[in-house]
């Protein structure tokens, strides 16, 4: 039998629009996307949950801490924000390999695959990049197709070019 989750909504003003936080009651990060995206939130929070309920409520202040110091050029902030994702082994592999990906720097979809040790699975790697619940902070930004050109990104080509202009501007610095 699915057990209901009770997770909570808010919403967090950032450079490249409003973003989507939504935690759950011991306050984990369960995903993260951009305002206009609403129907792929809930496609996602469907899959990896099945029955759940989203009432507004706050974000984790963890969470907004990371996110203002990694949007104010402090981009080793968001590498401590506790996350949790329902999903396949298999895709939480890839996330976990997704968070390995320096700041500043990107992978194609065969490198990330090899990374963790699933070279012939790129493919499988692209489409678990996709149903990653948890933009920016498991940043699915920093994977790019093999020739190097910027592929799908479920907050919008534009956002992933920013993010990833940002971190290449902020790359190597520690604000303290």
């Amino acid at each position: 039998m699915v057990r209901m989750i009770a997770l909570q909504l808010a919403e967090y003003p950032s450079p490249v629009g409003s973003i989507r936080l939504v935690s759950d009651a011991d306050g984990l990060l369960r995903a993260l996307d951009f305002e206009g995206y609403d129907e792929r939130l809930h496609r996602l929070l469907r899959r990896h949950y099945a029955d759940y309920t989203l009432d507004p409520g706050p974000a984790p202040a963890d969470v907004i801490e990371a996110l203002d110091a990694y949007f104010a050029g402090d981009l080793f902030a968001i590498d401590a924000v506790k996350t949790a994702t329902g999903g396949a082994e298999f895709q939480r592999d890839v996330w976990a390999g997704l968070r390995t990906i320096p700041a500043g720097e990107t992978l194609s979809y065969g490198a990330l695959a090899a990374r963790i040790g699933r070279p012939k699975a790129s493919r499988a790697v692209g489409a678990a990049n996709g149903a990653n619940p948890i933009a920016v902070i498991v940043p699915c930004h920093r994977v790019i197709g093999a020739s190097g050109s910027l592929t799908g990104f479920g907050g919008g080509l534009e956002r992933k070019a920013w993010l990833l202009e940002h971190e290449r501007r902020h790359a190597g610095l520690r604000l303290i």
